[in-house]
């Protein structure tokens, strides 16, 4: 692999990034400071700023190693017919009174698809299918966090909106949302092969189960859990020969699964009608109430949603309306570590609950939201 360093002196002003350094051990330097600082590092020099903003620190630093915790990609349903995306970065969000700092906000992707089903591997998140001008698509659309550039990939077999999406095992799953039902009701793509590595892979499935719609998906203890409208399914990669890699998903967990759920530490969790979170063990295959946040959030979040982030318990709901005619919108957001006490119970501590400000028009909603690792 060639080193991205070799490239650093044409990325170089005048002088340098640091007197007496060379520019190669500058940048090395400057990757290795936390994303967190990265506001303040942008003050120093104009050279600076074009570097914190540039590919070849992405790639410095992906070339070193160098990790910070997730952010979370941010996706809203708008009256406008227009489906902006946002980054929301827990280490440079602050408390700062009554309205967060501003968000980044993403380019939009090369086509404004509806419905379309999403996953995250790495910096990168994946747009599968989704309605084009009212026609569903084969289209995949892919973010790199890091450049935060779209790029077209490998189109899937089959045409799909509403489907389910998951990540496991380092390829991307594409479950159901044809219409009519095709072969290709299920694939699957493994994006290490590149653009040239033979693109999707039909994933064999049972005709009778062809017609569900997918309106949530989950991993789950090595397995792709994914609700439908009557009843879930479940797919084991990893099912021994001769025995069946589709099948229903358990009553108990199919009948407590309310909404976009999340897996956290072998935990799947809900929000439910009643206002409150709740977990399903596979253990014990039962739905538990994450107790102890009773009394840190309000009684019934507007369109909760819920995410992994970095294996904490990422909870976002719509806030309160802001003044008529606004084009913004508030969302509350809380991280909340959860654990499971001796007696096996899960008890829920609340880290940060704040609000965010979007640039976005009343009446938009949630339509997305994932953690990506840059």
């Amino acid at each position: 692999m060639t080193d991205p360093l070799d490239v650093v002196s044409a990325a170089a002003a005048a002088g340098g990034f640091i007197p007496d350094l060379p520019d190669d051990i500058a940048v090395r330097c400057i990757a290795r400071v936390p994303r967190s600082h990265h506001p303040a590092l942008a003050l120093v020099s104009r050279s600076w700023r074009s570097l914190l903003r540039s590919p070849l620190l992405s790639a410095v630093r992906s070339h070193l190693a160098v990790t910070d915790p997730p952010v979370l990609a941010l996706n809203l349903r708008s009256p406008t017919d227009q489906s902006p995306w946002f980054l929301l970065d827990p280490l440079l969000l602050r408390r700062s009174g009554k309205k967060s700092p501003p968000l980044l906000r993403l380019p939009p992707p090369p086509l404004p698809a509806i419905g379309s089903a999403c996953a995250a591997l790495g910096p990168a998140l994946f747009l599968l299918g989704g309605s084009v001008a009212g026609v569903p698509s084969p289209a995949v659309q892919v973010l790199d966090a890091r450049l935060r550039r779209w790029s077209l990939v490998s189109r899937m077999s089959a045409a799909r909106e509403f489907a389910a999406a998951a990540v496991l095992g380092g390829r991307i799953y594409a479950i159901g949302g044809c219409l009519p039902p095709a072969d290709a009701w299920a694939e699957s793509l493994d994006p290490a092969t590149g653009p040239t590595g033979g693109g999707w892979t039909v994933v064999p499935s049972p005709p009778l189960i062809r017609e569900k719609w997918m309106h949530g998906c989950a991993v789950l203890g090595g397995r792709i859990l994914a609700v439908a409208d009557r009843g879930g399914v479940v797919y084991d990669p990893a099912a021994p020969a001769g025995e069946a890699r589709w099948g229903p998903v358990p009553p108990v967990l199919d009948n407590g699964w309310r909404g976009r759920a999340a897996a956290v530490g072998g935990i799947l969790y809900s929000y439910d009608f009643l206002g409150k979170i709740r977990g399903y063990d596979p253990e014990s295959n039962e739905w538990k109430q994450v107790e102890g946040m009773e009394k840190e959030l309000p009684k019934f979040l507007c369109g909760a949603t819920l995410a992994n982030l970095g294996g904490l318990l990422c909870l976002l709901w719509e806030g309160k309306d802001l003044a008529s005619g606004s084009k913004e919108m508030v969302i509350e957001w809380a991280g909340i570590k959860v654990s499971k006490t001796t007696d096996g119970k899960l008890q829920g501590s609340l880290l940060w609950q704040e609000p965010v400000l979007l640039d976005a028009p009343k009446g938009s909603s949630v339509a997305h939201c994932i953690a990506l690792e840059l």
